[in-house]
C-alpha cells in the first residue's frame, strides 16, 4: 500500500490546527482545532471530511501539546484515520521562521530543530510554539518523516537589494537584521493559483498578491519568484493590520521612550496589539467597521482610508519593482469577502490599467475568479489561500518520492 497521506500542523502557544489530506488528489480527509491548551476549559473540535461525517467537540483539560496530539490521534482513529496508519506519509509543520537557514521544506532531524530553535530570538512568540508540536508529533511517531515548512522560505528569492535594511553592515549581520517576510505559503500558493487562473504558467506572470487578514502583507512575484514583501524582520512591518501599526517612522519607539515614558514591552504590545485598525478606530473586524461608516461614524471611516492609503502605496511601489504586472491578487479573510476593500484598492489605479468590475467584485465564492472587466490590461482577482494544502503539498513533494 502505498503512503499518500500528510498531517499538516500548525502549533501555537496554546492550540493546535490540524487538517489530513490525501495527496492523491489533494482531497481533506479530516481537520480540526484543539484550543486553550492548559486551561481547564480546553476544547477540541474534530470534523471527518468523509461520507458526511458531522464535527464532534471535547471540553476538557488538555494539559499540554503532547496531550493535545493524544486527543487528535483518537479523533482521526475514531474515522479510521489515525495517526498508525500504514497510508500516512508525513507530517507537514508550518514553522513561522526559517531565517536564511532555510529556503525550502526541510525533513527534520535534530540539527534543524537546532537551527529554528536558534531563530527563536527572531521570531519569539511563533517559533517556540513550532518546535513544541514538532517535538511532541516526532516522539508519537519517531519512525514517520518530519517536515518543516516555513513561512519565510518563499521570500528568500527576494535580491539584497530588497531584504536588506540601510543599517552598519557589520551590525545587521551579527544580528541577523534583514526583511525575512511571512505569510510565505500563502502568497506562494496565491501566486501560482493566480497564474492558472489566468491560463498560463507561473514562469511567465507578475504578480501583485494581497494577503489581507487580521496580519496582512503583500508581495511582488516575478515569474513565480518573491523579489519584494511588505513585512520584514518581523511581521509588523508594512501594510496597516488589525491590531498592527505597520510601517512607521523608527523615531516614535525613540519619543515614546524618552517623552512617554513607556518601557520596551510597553512599546512592543502597542505596535502589535494595540495599534492598526483596533487602535485607530477600536474595531479590527472589517465587517464592523464598514457597519459603523455606513452609520456615518467619522472614526471608523478615517481608519478604513488609512488601511486603503497603505494598500495603495504598496500595489504602486510593486507595480514599480515588478515594472509589468500581469495581475493583482486578493486573498485571505479580508481579501476574499470585503468587496469594499478590494473596490477602493484599485479606485484611482485606472492609468495602470487596474480597475474592478462592481457586478463581479459583488459575487462571493469559494473559487478563484477575476473581478476585473473583461479585456483588462492587469487582471484583478479573487483567489481564496490553502495554506494547508500548501504544506501538505511541499512535504509529499520532498518524502513521497522516497516512498
Amino acid at each position: 500500500m502505498t503512503a499518500t497521506r500528510v498531517l499538516v500542523l500548525n502549533s501555537g502557544s496554546s492550540s493546535v490546527k490540524y487538517q489530513l489530506l490525501d495527496m492523491r488528489d489533494s482531497s481533506r480527509l479530516a481537520m480540526g482545532l484543539v484550543e486553550r491548551i492548559g486551561e481547564e476549559t480546553s476544547r477540541l473540535k474534530h470534523t471527518p471530511l468523509t461520507d458526511g461525517g458531522a464535527s464532534r467537540e471535547r471540553t476538557e483539560p488538555i494539559a499540554d501539546h503532547e496531550a493535545a496530539l493524544q486527543a487528535v490521534a483518537e479523533e482521526l482513529a475514531k474515522d479510521g484515520l489515525g495517526l498508525d496508519s500504514p497510508e500516512l506519509a508525513a507530517i507537514g509543520h508550518r514553522v513561522v521562521h526559517g531565517g536564511q537557514s532555510f529556503t525550502r521544506p526541510t525533513v527534520i532531524d535534530n540539527a534543524v530543530l537546532a537551527e529554528i530553535e536558534r531563530l527563536i530570538p527572531v521570531a519569539p512568540l511563533h517559533n517556540p510554539a513550532n518546535l513544541t508540536g514538532i517535538r511532541t508529533a516526532r516522539a508519537l511517531r519517531p519512525d514517520l518523516p518530519q517536515v518543516a515548512v516555513f513561512d519565510t522560505a518563499f521570500h528568500t528569492t527576494m535580491p539584497e537589494s530588497a531584504a536588506r535594511y540601510a543599517i552598519d553592515v557589520e551590525t545587521a549581520d551579527a544580528h541577523r537584521i534583514r526583511r525575512y517576510g511571512f505569510h510565505g505559503t500563502s502568497h506562494a500558493y496565491v501566486s501560482r493559483a493566480t497564474a492558472e487562473l489566468l491560463g498560463r504558467d507561473p514562469s511567465e506572470v507578475n504578480v501583485i498578491v494581497l494577503h489581507l487578514g487580521n496580519g496582512a502583507s503583500a508581495s511582488a512575484v516575478e515569474g513565480g519568484r518573491c523579489v519584494d514583501t511588505s513585512m520584514g524582520l518581523t511581521p509588523l512591518e508594512g501594510l496597516v493590520m488589525g491590531t498592527r501599526s505597520g510601517d512607521m517612522d523608527p523615531a516614535v519607539i525613540f519619543h515614546l521612550m524618552r517623552v512617554g515614558g513607556m518601557s520596551t514591552d510597553e512599546i512592543d504590545t502597542l505596535l502589535n496589539k494595540k495599534s492598526g485598525l483596533i487602535g485607530l478606530c477600536g474595531d479590527n473586524d472589517m465587517r464592523e467597521i464598514r457597519r459603523r461608516i455606513d452609520e456615518g461614524d467619522e472614526r471608523a471611516k478615517l481608519a478604513f482610508d488609512i488601511y486603503i492609503h497603505r494598500l495603495k502605496k504598496y500595489i504602486g511601489a510593486y507595480y514599480a519593482v515588478l515594472g509589468r504586472v500581469d495581475a493583482v491578487a486578493f486573498t485571505a479573510g479580508v481579501g476574499e469577502n470585503a468587496a469594499p476593500v478590494r473596490e477602493a484598492a484599485v479606485a484611482g489605479l485606472e492609468g495602470l490599467g487596474l480597475a474592478v468590475d462592481g457586478d463581479l467584485n459583488a459575487v462571493r465564492g469559494d473559487a478563484p475568479r477575476l473581478i476585473s472587466p473583461a479585456g483588462a490590461r492587469v487582471a484583478v482577482a479573487v483567489v481564496p489561500t490553502d495554506e494547508e494544502l500548501e504544506i501538505a503539498a511541499q512535504t509529499y513533494a520532498l518524502v513521497g518520492k522516497n516512498i
